[in-house]
């Protein structure tokens, strides 16, 4: 979602330069720096970026410089005012003199610049301004986010690779407690000098139910399943970023618990890697729109 775009106009009169940044953020977020006659444009223009934009902080200098003859207009209840205390103040107190021009002049606001309101050509120029930075905006976004995509795949492709190992040593994990277990009771028996022998039956059962418990095929398959969504939802043209956003909290998900459910070091190294992996593509993710 990082960006700048620029663009400017000219018509007889006047001309209108705009400039555009965006950096990331999880909402639209628009901000503006708008002088005096442009602020009449505001409303437009913040609609008119959230048509284009969903996501991201964007940052609106827009200046415009006109080509007109500047007037003045009196403050005339400030004027009257000032002349009706002076003339109070000499009838009360008995004072000569006559109110001077030179320091009427020089009170605070008695004269003002006179305000040009924009006309209808002015606003529409705002609008073809706004329009061309935001097609600038997109140019340099578009080709940040081929190289964005072309990291999420690189991960993508890391990931699939880290689950082969992954799925070869599943297989075993169960053979690997049975023969564990087997040990341990063996080993309990032997210091208790009890004669008595492993039940093979219970002993099964309860390979079985460890079995089941660690068994980590589901969690491998969802988490092949989501990196074939991630791919589909990178090939759309549409906002994506919010839902590769969900989908990268899954990959977490799924990583997490191929972890946590074996003591197998090749698995855990390799679960270990894909969050790692995981980690770079949910920061990536957030510059995506």
């Amino acid at each position: 979602m990082t960006g700048f775009g620029s663009a400017s106009v000219e018509r007889d009169g006047f001309s209108i330069t705009v400039e555009l940044k965006t950096v990331n953020n999880r909402f639209l977020d628009v901000h503006l720096r708008l002088l005096g006659e442009l602020q009449a444009a505001e409303s437009a223009i913040k609609k008119q970026i959230s048509g284009r934009l969903s996501r991201g902080r964007v940052d609106v200098n827009l200046q415009s410089d006109r080509e007109i003859e500047t007037t003045y207009e009196l403050n005339r209840p400030l004027i009257a005012g000032y002349l009706g205390a002076m003339k109070e103040m000499k009838e009360e107190f008995g004072l000569p003199g006559e109110p001077d021009l030179n320091v009427v002049a020089r009170l605070p606001n008695v004269i003002n610049a006179k305000r040009t309101e924009t006309g209808p050509e002015f606003l529409v120029a705002v609008g073809e301004v706004i329009a061309l930075a935001l097609d600038d905006l997109d140019m340099m976004r578009s080709s940040e986010g081929e190289m964005l995509s072309s990291d999420l795949s690189s991960r993508l492709v890391d990931i699939e690779a880290r689950l082969i190992p992954i799925s070869a040593e599943a297989a075993s994990v169960a053979e690997e407690y049975r023969a564990r277990l087997t040990k341990r009771v063996g080993e309990m028996l032997a210091k208790s000098d009890s004669q008595l022998e492993i039940d093979q039956s219970r002993l099964a059962q309860e390979v079985a139910y460890l079995a089941d418990r660690i068994d980590i095929t589901e969690e491998i398959t969802r988490l092949t399943a989501h990196i074939e969504h991630f791919r589909g939802i990178m090939s759309e043209d549409r906002e994506v970023g919010k839902r590769l956003d969900f989908l990268t909290q899954e990959f977490n998900r799924e990583a997490n618990t191929i972890a946590s459910k074996t003591n197998n070091m090749v698995i855990k190294e390799n679960a270990l890697a894909i969050k790692s992996d995981i980690e770079k593509i949910r920061e990536q993710v957030q510059n995506v729109e």
